[in-house]
Order: C-alpha cells, then sequence, then structure tokens
C-alpha cells in the first residue's frame, strides 16, 4: 500500500532528480546527497548534516560493505532491509513527500538503484542540553531532573517514573512548515476517553503554518473560550514528577518538540496555587507551606485596593487601625502613586530578565533602593505606597504559576482603578465580577473554580490541606477517570476478637491436633 503523495520511480537517478528539486540541495550547504555502491548496486544517502549521528551512519556502511552482490541479486529491496542494514529504528516508504519530511526532521533517507521504495533510518542526534532542575519550580529536597528541548528525552524521564504498560504517548504533526512534533501522553484506563479525543481532534483541527512559539502558540490554538481571559486554562510544568503526578490523576500532558515545558489540561485556578515543594514534605509542613502561599496570593492581590480603598475613606477602619493611611497624601495622587509604583516594579523585573545573570541581582537591589529612597524624598511617593507595593509583588513571585501570577496583577490594576474611582462601591463590583468571570470560565469542560463552585467539600479538603499520601485514594471526580480510586478497595473488616473467643479458638486448634495424631498412630 503507497503512502500519500507522488510516488517513487525505480531509477535512482529520476529520484535524486525530484528530491534536489524539493530538497534544493544545491542551494541547501546542509542537506547532503552520498552517492555510494555496494554489490554492484548504485545507491544514495540524503541527510541533514548536523541532526545525524556520525557513528550510526558509519556502522551502516559497513555494514553494506559486507553485502556480495550474490547475496542480493534476487529481492534487493528486501534483503538490504533485513539483513544489512544493522540498525533498529528502520521504515519503508515509498513517497517522495514522505522522504522530504523525514528528512528535514533529521532522519537518514537511503535510496537504491531499480527499487521503487526507500528505507528511512532514525539515526537522529538533536542538539541538546542535559535535563537540569528547572529555574522556576526548584525543591528544596528532590529529583533535580527537568524537561528538556528534546522530545524522545522527555518522554523518556515520565516513562522513568511510570512503567505502566498502560501509558500511552501518541505523535501528532503540526504546522504546514514547520511539522513540529507533538505528543499526547495519558494513562489508558484512567484518563476520561471523552477528553483524551478531544484534545488530540483540536491538535489535529489545526491549521497554520508553524507553532513558533511552541507550547504557548498551541496552547492559545486548542484551548476553548476568550483568547483575551488572562487567566491560564492549562498548566505549564517543566517537572517530569509533576506531570506523572498528575497522569495519575487522569489528566492529559501534551508537550511540544523543541519546548522544556509540558501542558497539563485541564486545570483548574487551585491547580496553579500547588507546587512540589508541599509534597515533598511532611504533611505538617506542607500543610503550612501551602497556608503561607495561599495568605501570600490574596495579598499580592488586594492589599493595595484595600489600602488605597481606607486611605480614600479613612471612616471605614474600626479606631483601632486608625494608624493606617498616610498622614500626608504628597503633590501627586495616591492612586497614580499605586499606578507609577507598579509601573516601576514592572520595569525592575523585566530589567532583571534582560541583564546578565552575575549583575541582575545587584542591579535589581540598587534600582529599588535608589528609585524608593529619592521618590520618597523628592514627595512622589508616600513611603507606605513603597511598602506596600513591595509586599504585594513579594506575594506575587511566591505565586507558583507565573502565568496566574500575571493574571493576579492585572486584577490587581483592575481593582486599583475600580477603588481609585469608585471608592468602595468599585471595590465590590471589581470583586464580584471577577469572580462571575471565573465561576464561567471553562478548562476542557471542568469549572475552573472546581470545588469551590461547584461546592465539593471532599475535594475542598485535599485544597485546604496537604493530604497524607496514606489516605489519598481517590482521583478529582470532575476529570471523570475512568478508574477513580489509586488503591483497590480494601477488603471487609474482621470483626476483632475477644479474649475468651481467643482461647475458645486454641483449645479448637489443640484439640484438633491431638485427633490428628491419635488418627496417624
Amino acid at each position: 500500500m503507497r503512502d500519500q503523495g507522488i510516488p517513487l520511480s525505480k531509477k535512482l537517478s529520476a529520484n535524486l532528480q525530484e528530491l534536489d528539486k524539493a530538497l534544493a540541495t544545491d542551494t541547501n550547504f546542509d542537506i547532503i546527497v552520498r552517492k555510494i555502491e555496494f554489490a554492484g548496486r548504485e545507491a544514495a544517502l540524503i541527510f541533514v548534516d548536523g541532526l545525524v549521528n556520525d557513528n550510526s551512519m558509519i556502522e551502516i556502511l559497513r555494514g553494506l560493505a559486507r553485502a556480495e552482490k550474490a547475496d542480493i541479486r534476487f529481492n534487493t529491496f528486501h534483503k538490504v532491509f533485513h539483513r544489512f542494514i544493522h540498525y533498529t529504528e528502520v521504515k519503508e516508504v515509498d513517497a517522495y513527500e514522505e522522504i522530504v519530511n523525514q528528512v528535514l526532521s533529521g532522519q537518514l533517507a537511503m535510496l537504491i538503484d531499480g527499487e521503487d521504495h526507500a528505507i528511512m533510518i532514525d539515526v537522529r542526534t538533536y542538539p541538546a542540553r542535559g535535563p537540569e532542575e528547572p529555574d522556576l519550580e526548584k525543591v528544596v529536597r528532590g529529583s533535580r531532573d527537568g524537561f528538556t528541548e528534546t522530545l524522545v528525552f522527555n518522554t523518556a524521564l515520565i516513562r522513568r517514573r511510570l512503567r505502566d504498560p498502560k501509558l500511552r504517548i501518541e505523535i501528532l504533526t503540526v504546522g504546514t512548515r514547520t511539522k513540529s512534533d507533538i505528543v499526547v501522553c495519558y494513562i489508558e484506563d484512567i484518563a476520561n476517553p471523552e477528553l483524551v479525543d478531544s484534545v488530540k481532534q483540536k491538535i489535529r483541527e489545526v491549521k497554520i503554518d508553524g507553532v513558533t512559539m511552541a507550547e504557548k502558540s498551541l496552547e492559545e490554538l486548542i484551548t476553548p473560550g476568550s483568547a483575551w481571559n488572562p487567566y491560564p486554562r492549562v498548566r505549564f510544568t517543566e517537572r517530569p514528577d509533576v506531570a506523572a503526578a498528575h497522569l495519575l490523576e487522569g489528566h492529559v500532558i501534551v508537550m511540544v518538540d523543541t519546548s522544556p515545558s509540558a501542558i497539563v489540561l485541564p486545570a483548574t485556578f487551585f491547580h496553579h496555587l500547588q507546587h512540589a515543594e508541599e509534597f515533598r514534605q511532611n504533611p505538617a509542613s506542607g500543610l503550612f507551606i501551602r497556608w503561607v502561599r495561599f495568605f501570600g496570593v490574596f495579598v499580592s492581590i488586594f492589599i493595595l485596593p484595600l489600602w488605597l480603598l481606607v486611605s480614600l475613606e479613612p471612616q471605614l477602619l474600626p479606631e483601632p487601625l486608625a494608624f493606617i493611611g498616610p498622614e500626608e497624601v504628597g503633590r501627586v495622587p495616591l492612586f497614580a502613586q499605586f499606578v507609577l509604583a507598579e509601573i516601576a516594579v514592572e520595569m525592575i523585573r523585566l530589567a532583571t530578565i534582560h541583564t546578565p545573570s552575575p549583575i541582575a541581582t545587584a542591579m535589581g537591589i540598587i534600582a529599588a533602593i535608589l528609585i524608593g529612597d529619592i521618590a520618597i524624598q523628592i514627595g512622589l511617593f508616600v513611603p507606605e505606597v513603597i511598602l506596600y507595593t513591595a509586599i504585594a509583588a513579594i506575594g506575587t513571585f511566591m505565586t507558583p504559576s507565573q502565568e496566574l501570577a500575571m493574571a493576579n496583577r492585572l486584577v490587581r490594576l483592575f481593582l486599583l482603578v475600580l477603588v481609585g474611582l469608585f471608592q468602595l462601591p468599585g471595590l465590590v463590583f471589581g470583586v464580584l465580577f471577577v469572580l462571575g468571570y471565573l465561576a464561567a470560565t471553562r478548562s476542557f469542560g471542568v469549572p475552573y473554580l472546581w470545588p469551590l463552585i461547584p461546592f465539593n467539600w471532599g475535594a475542598m479538603k485535599t485544597i485546604l490541606e496537604r493530604p497524607p499520601v496514606a489516605i489519598s485514594m481517590h482521583r478529582p471526580s470532575v476529570l471523570k477517570p475512568r478508574d477513580a480510586r489509586r488503591r483497590p478497595a480494601l477488603g471487609a473488616a474482621r470483626k476483632p476478637t475477644a479474649p475468651g473467643d481467643r482461647d475458645r479458638d486454641k483449645g479448637r486448634f489443640r484439640r484438633r491436633r491431638r485427633n490428628s495424631s491419635e488418627k496417624d498412630d
């Protein structure tokens, strides 16, 4: 059965002529066409320089050199394919388009004169770095490996942790020009088949020339809903242990070649508040860490709007808290001070990203001290504005998900604007609007605020506390997993035996042994 596309010819010269046009071998210096001869037959090897393993190619050529003319006189292609190509990953193709696509992805194509089939040999070796610990998801104690830009390394890191024969890793292709490899991972007897089919169908329906920004471009193409919603509806992770944990819950993992980040879907708001560090500590410490993080995220959103509100309306404060608020507002309105402070913090953050690492920390500290101190001295900022802006920035950096942190920053600015314009009614309206908007948001059919809306107390307990592994027996019901239990159901509990019953059992056992001995005698 032929592949789709123009079939190969039996003449090697005709095949090379067509492939020269498709691959522009005269123009592209890195497309190599190596003509060889073995056992009296002409052949050609086509590959991209820099994407193939030289040692593997040498071994293949050595195997071909051992062939004699009598060995391949009849049924040439079959004998070369099975006897003289000493390599594991080989396949047969018979169309020009297939050869072009595979060669550009890094494989080696071998064409033999007189044969209308080609042999594709996967000797790819992409430039890659080692699996280092991700900068955004560091832990004090735990594994130090992370995803890399090479897709086969990433799938191997997941396979190493999940040796389940039901683990499925399917590959798809997206982009008419980039032809990027996309991998969909799930556990067949756990993941909801409707979810898996929906994800794969959305990926297949993508019609674009290329996903230039890898996983981010793909996320915007397959995520349902408004593209202007700042809240992330999928979770990104660079840790293979986090990806494996989500697979065991019934999630689907999507990975894109050339990207070290994996997409976890579906994802709720509370998925973005969890961090691997909580599960690397004992449950009590994990609970403390989680609640400190929750508090930091809450503070990052509400501390600036609330302080601005009580500064504009001091009568809202009870008498013991009357000290909160500036004694003198200064020459610039408070609302404008907060907006300028937010912009200054963002400028410093962006500057540290684009500054070389050895001086990034020093630059950030110097910029913050100089800007804050001088701005206070000249009367541009009130000291409390600098203080609360710094606290809000710390809470933002405590947010595990960078995407959620950016969304919360935009919500904070939105609430600041409403408070500056409408005071208390503006804050109330803004909070209700954001909650309603999040309640209406869905991630692949899953409510974004689950288990808060709709409320599920059993699942909410696992959010509010870091549950011990021993009692984590159920998978999230909202994912509709095929296997809802993480451990098999325990057998019926036996009724405790009273001391008198134990004595009677021992007596029966002794009598049984005595009767058995008498029969033997």
